[in-house]
């Protein structure tokens, strides 16, 4: 019988959207088996919501503390092993740190912290250890952004001369303008949220699915934000010029106030041979774009995309694969990766993309703040 990694998970109880995507996206593999957390801050909602998903409540802990130390006490081989944070930002680093220093694997919800300091203290503490620390920027696990990512790294469009990334939702639209409501979102409190709200959300995924698919690393960038009104606090619109060299350049717009919108991420490069474009409402859809031929769309799970896009893919063409199957890709990889198996350049976000993303956003504010000015990521 195949021996599972044993998860404990952090947040992500009750009617939480991550929670159940996590859960999900854990089981499809068959690498984990889920065997306690903390839930809930409240501790009888933490139990009760245990037993509607038919766990026991034996290691079912009443906060992050006492699941480490009693943890602890087990013999290694009953231990959890990898422990997943799904908690408020705020969170992430009190969490991941006291984690890393017990020797638990993580595997973190972004942003990773809420400052690029907590960030590199996280750094600075997995560097001693011999430990997986994993962030879910979530799709980078669909099969057709690592066949755009392999594609890219094959030369097939060319030298990248243009990135194009959009990602627009709309659901703080109705929010950013009542301030009873704005007061109740955790997203836009920055003792909470940290000090970015779209940028931190969602700008961060368009970031780092940048840097992923094109393996480069973004230099400068100058930034506009909007935070609608005086009073608040939080950006909840964006428009980021990125620059990866004077001649490599591209923009990042990310808004959480484009009514209507519910989760647009698309995804564009551009070389001197050829494009590349991808919508993450549509994900079993690549288009490959060239002057001399008309556009191509790829699809999973057929002979001719890459190993890595026909290993992230478990159906076979025309049986579409969603949000859950990209996390699960992340969950897979981080599997392989305890088990000493990993083959593939990117099979799951590390500490360092998470690390990067936190330089992003603070940049990004940075840059506003400054008058719109460009800035270094250094």
């Amino acid at each position: 019988m195949k021996n599972k990694i044993k998860l404990g998970i952090l947040g992500g109880g009750g009617d939480s959207l991550i929670g159940i995507v996590h859960r999900i996206a854990s089981s499809m593999h068959d690498n984990y088996q889920l065997v306690g957390g903390v839930f809930n801050p409240d501790y009888n909602e933490n139990i009760k919501f245990a037993q509607e998903i038919g766990l026991s409540s034996d290691r079912v802990y009443k906060d992050y503390e006492s699941m480490i130390n009693e943890e602890l006490k087990l013999d290694k081989s009953e231990r959890i092993q990898v422990v997943s944070i799904l908690t408020p930002n705020f969170l992430h680093y009190p969490m991941a740190k006291k984690l890393l220093e017990n020797d638990f694997n993580v595997i973190c919800e972004k942003p990773m912290t809420t400052s690029y300091k907590e960030a590199q203290d996280l750094e600075r503490i997995c560097e001693t250890k011999n430990l997986t620390f994993a962030v879910t920027y979530t799709y980078t696990g669909y099969p057709m952004i690592r066949q755009m990512k392999e594609m890219i790294n094959s030369g097939i469009i060319g030298d990248i001369q243009r990135a194009d990334l959009q990602y627009y939702q709309g659901w703080i639209n109705p929010i950013i303008h009542d301030n009873s409501k704005r007061a109740e979102t955790w997203r836009l409190q920055p003792d909470k949220s940290g000090i970015s709200c779209c940028i931190g959300d969602i700008g961060t995924h368009a970031f780092d699915m940048l840097e992923y698919v094109t393996n480069m690393r973004v230099k400068e960038l100058l930034s506009d934000l909007n935070y609608v009104y005086d009073d608040n606090k939080m950006d909840v619109d964006g428009t980021i010029l990125v620059r990866f060299s004077d001649k490599i350049k591209g923009v990042i717009r990310a808004s959480q106030i484009a009514t209507g919108e519910e989760n647009n991420f698309t995804v564009a490069i551009y070389g001197n041979k050829g494009g590349l474009k991808w919508e993450q409402e549509n994900p079993n859809f690549l288009y490959y774009l060239s002057e001399h031929e008309p556009v191509k769309v790829l699809k999973p799970g057929h002979d001719y995309n890459s190993k890595f896009a026909k290993m992230s893919t478990k159906l076979p063409p025309g049986h579409p694969e969603g949000m859950f199957d990209s996390m699960a890709n992340i969950y897979h990889g981080v599997a392989r990766q305890l088990n000493g198996v990993n083959k593939f350049k990117g099979e799951y976000p590390t500490l360092n993309d998470g690390l990067r993303g936190m330089l992003f956003i603070e940049k990004a504010v940075e840059s506003h703040k400054s008058g719109n000015k460009w800035v270094t990521l250094t």
